[in-house]
């Protein structure tokens, strides 16, 4: 059962964030793609991206959807980064490509998703609701009517990745949140997300469909403010191991520049959200950062490892 983990590098330079593809048959070792080269290179907008995602159409074939920025152009001759303005001002669309077969794209399409009193769309995630054959886009934005001082998550659904909703609030609280995981196992719809304060840290909520109302799971959150540094974890994204444990992964960004990247957490049960932190488990070839997992085939798996892009 190999496994595809798009992502980006959060280097000071631009080549870092675009699409990059990472493999592995265990899903715990993983090894870089195209020599550890960019996939795929943003030329519109803002030329940058960052929160890679990709899901399997049920129809057939891949699409891929990222955050519309580059935080290094955005950066002081000291690399410092005014957060506030690109949450307000940046990018109201977000990235895609589509694929047959992993190897070949088409051409880079910008979405505008459909308001202009969006901030800066952060973190897209696409999950499949196979009750009404649709998938819903979820991601984080501020919005104008309170200044862009509020981070929500918002989401449309589309059939065919051509035509999509209006966009409505998906999730909120009180604090700003961000980075939105959604999957399900079994009949329960499992939610992932970050607290941006109050406090700073991942969190865990289940539902009986896929839009709410989420019940907060409180055991994990005291999982989770057990770490000295929760607040350094981010970008959830999960999937099932061959062996059938569950695996969370969260990107930890709280570590030197340009070796941050992905730490397990285990739970012997899917769909039980009694997780372990394993990072002595898992093998990157550099820090992969905030991405999303999929299984692929054997001849995928072939096919992106002797591929030269």
């Amino acid at each position: 059962m190999p496994y595809l983990f798009t992502h980006f590098k959060e280097k000071i330079t631009p080549d870092g964030e675009q699409v990059y593809f990472g493999i592995s048959r265990d899903g715990l070792t993983w090894e870089e793609v195209n020599n550890g080269n960019p996939i795929l290179c943003a030329e519109l907008g803002e030329k940058g991206c960052r929160d890679i995602t990709i899901i399997r159409l049920h129809t057939g074939g891949f699409v891929i959807l990222t955050t519309d920025l580059c935080i290094v152009y955005h950066m002081d001759e000291n690399y410092n980064v005014d957060w506030k303005k690109i949450n307000s001002s940046g990018s109201k669309c977000l990235r895609m490509w589509k694929t047959d077969d992993l190897v070949h794209f088409s051409e880079e399409k910008l979405i505008h998703m459909g308001r202009d009193d969006f901030g800066c769309l952060w973190a897209p995630e696409i999950f499949f609701d196979e009750e009404n054959e649709e998938y819903i886009v979820h991601w984080g934005s501020t919005v104008a009517e309170d200044n862009f001082t509020h981070m929500s998550i918002y989401c449309a659904t589309t059939k065919d990745f051509v035509t999509f909703s209006e966009p409505k609030l998906f999730f909120t609280k009180n604090n700003e949140i961000l980075d939105s995981h959604l999957t399900k196992i079994g009949n329960t719809y499992h939610l992932f997300y970050k607290n941006s304060n109050c406090p700073p840290m991942n969190m865990h909520a289940t539902a009986d469909n896929p839009y709410g109302p989420f019940t907060h799971d409180a055991d994990f959150e005291a999982y989770m403010d057990s770490f000295g540094n929760a607040g350094a974890y981010e970008g959830p994204t999960s999937y099932i191991l061959p062996d059938g444990r569950w695996c969370l992964m969260l990107d930890f960004f709280g570590c030197e520049k340009e070796k941050m990247g992905y730490v397990p957490f285990i739970s012997e049960t899917p769909g039980v959200a009694k997780f372990v932190r394993s990072a002595d488990v898992v093998h990157f070839p550099y820090g992969f950062k905030h991405g999303g997992v999929i299984e692929i085939t054997e001849e995928e798996y072939n096919r992106l490892k002797n591929h030269t892009f």
